[in-house]
């Protein structure tokens, strides 16, 4: 019986900065998809995380913790941008604007360690995120609930 070829995730390692950007970009454009089975496709099978203070492993674990987040975050929008890159690691910091059921909206902080193998599926994933409530009228992230537009500005542009 054949094995099943691993997919490839392109940009691959070794990065370059224009591919390790490219990959930050399209690992925004996944999350703010907030669709937990997409998302996961772009881990290894293996994957091992660290988000805050949990640990997920695996593929379906990623499916059920986004499930979950994605049920308690509403109208996510995220922004990364690559803070550094070797070969097969990339460094980014992020900001995410949500709201609870209650209305409340908060702004998420933080930065990821990311391994990718050699196929370019994430392999570990370190999040650091902390949580600062926010007024609706001081939110940053207005477009639709898609793809962030190509014009609209980066966590530099924003200040933040």
């Amino acid at each position: 019986m054949a094995t099943k070829p691993m997919a490839i995730r392109a940009p691959v390692p070794p990065f370059t900065r224009e591919s390790a950007i490219q990959k930050v970009r399209l690992a925004e454009d996944a999350w703010n998809s907030r669709d937990p089975e997409r998302v996961s496709l772009g881990y290894t099978p293996d994957s091992r995380w660290r988000n805050r203070s949990e640990f997920v492993n695996g593929r379906a674990e990623i499916v059920a913790f986004l499930t979950r987040k994605w049920a308690r975050e509403l109208d996510y929008r995220l922004i990364k941008e690559l803070w550094a890159f070797t070969d097969n690691r990339i460094a980014v910091r992020f900001a995410y604007e949500w709201h609870d059921d209650a209305g409340n909206w908060y702004r998420s902080y933080g930065n990821e360690n990311w391994e990718f193998d050699e196929n370019g599926l994430m392999k570990v994933r370190h999040a650091s995120i902390n949580d600062l409530p926010i007024k609706e009228a001081d939110r940053k992230y207005h477009w639709a609930l898609v793809r962030r537009p190509d014009d609209q500005p980066g966590l530099s542009d924003l200040g933040l």
